[in-house]
């Protein structure tokens, strides 16, 4: 059989294949499809001319042709076809890895598309697919077919099928990635995300601090008339979002992540345990411990510290 060389050429260019590669992965498969035959010489060896294009079997103890077998040109067409196809999947594939790859712990967009795996929400990112396993699916919003949506991006690899591209609704940094997004602050590096916690569509906090003196940390995301706070909320479905500010000391860190309740006194009780013991008022206890302990759980996880609520009981006469 002859190989077009220009063809392979102009292949191995707009693909970017090393077209010496690609000949030597084309004379490896004829020679293992040939090896493989029931009359096969088990010394033969392919050898592609590259000048003529002109594939044959020799051995390799000799220089001359083999005798080819019957139906050898049909035989040899369908591999080098197969081997050309294989290859030019697997670098697209790399450069899809690749892209995505560097934008690991990034948000991306994409389309909802009705996958073959009910469990799975498949994604249209444009030159790839990426999916969000049932995992990280949040299990009150809802995904539709044709739907625009936001993902975080978890991990990227190649997988069996091709590339795999793990996508997340639920990580805590898709919070802080959005809101990189809707505030100029936060992407400029004046005002930094220090941290967040999150149970994904219900409550997330998130704590922040200033670079610079005049700026005010939370009235940066929640914006004007509470827009940026709000486009984000709207992005998650409806989830609610408590800023709060970051403090080196823990006794005010703490104080301001039990918002929405007013903290009368904070301290640390035990360091080395990082446990500290706050005091509300009587009225807003079950404020400060939230929803099945959702608000002192969250804050908690947001300040890395145990957190000891009393009420502030005050008797009369």
């Amino acid at each position: 059989m002859i190989v077009d060389l220009a063809a392979l050429q102009t292949l191995s260019i707009a693909n970017a294949i090393s077209f010496d590669r690609l000949i030597v992965e084309i004379e490896t498969a004829v020679t293992q499809g040939y090896l493989e035959s029931l009359e096969a010489n088990q010394q033969a060896r392919a050898k592609l001319n590259r000048e003529t294009g002109q594939i044959s079997l020799f051995t390799n103890e000799s220089e001359e042709p083999l005798e080819e077998p019957a139906d050898f040109n049909r035989f040899v067409t369908g591999i080098v076809r197969r081997t050309v196809k294989l290859k030019i999947r697997e670098m697209n594939d790399l450069k899809i890895v690749g892209e995505f790859t560097a934008v690991v712990g990034d948000v991306v967009h994409g389309v909802i598309q009705q996958g073959r795996d009910a469990r799975v929400v498949f994604v249209n990112l444009g030159s790839a697919e990426g999916r969000i396993p049932q995992q990280e699916q949040v299990p009150t919003e809802k995904y539709e077919h044709g739907d625009r949506i936001k993902a975080f991006v978890v991990e990227v690899k190649q997988g069996p099928k091709g590339p795999d591209i793990l996508l997340s609704r639920t990580h805590p940094g898709l919070v802080k990635k959005l809101f990189s997004l809707e505030v100029p602050e936060v992407l400029s590096g004046v005002v930094e995300i220090m941290g967040v916690a999150r149970e994904a569509g219900a409550r997330t906090k998130i704590s922040v601090r200033t670079h610079r003196a005049g700026v005010n940390p939370k009235g940066s995301l929640i914006g004007p008339m509470g827009s940026r706070v709000q486009s984000v909320m709207n992005e998650l479905q409806g989830e609610k979002i408590d800023i709060v500010d970051w403090s080196e000391d823990p006794s005010l860190y703490v104080a301001a992540a039990l918002a929405p309740s007013r903290v009368i006194s904070s301290e640390v009780v035990d360091e080395e345990r990082r446990q500290i013991k706050v005091v509300v008022p009587d009225f807003q206890l079950s404020l400060a411990i939230g929803k099945d302990g959702q608000n002192a759980r969250l804050a908690a996880r947001l300040t890395g510290w145990r957190i000891d609520i009393h009420a502030d009981h005050v008797e009369v006469g």
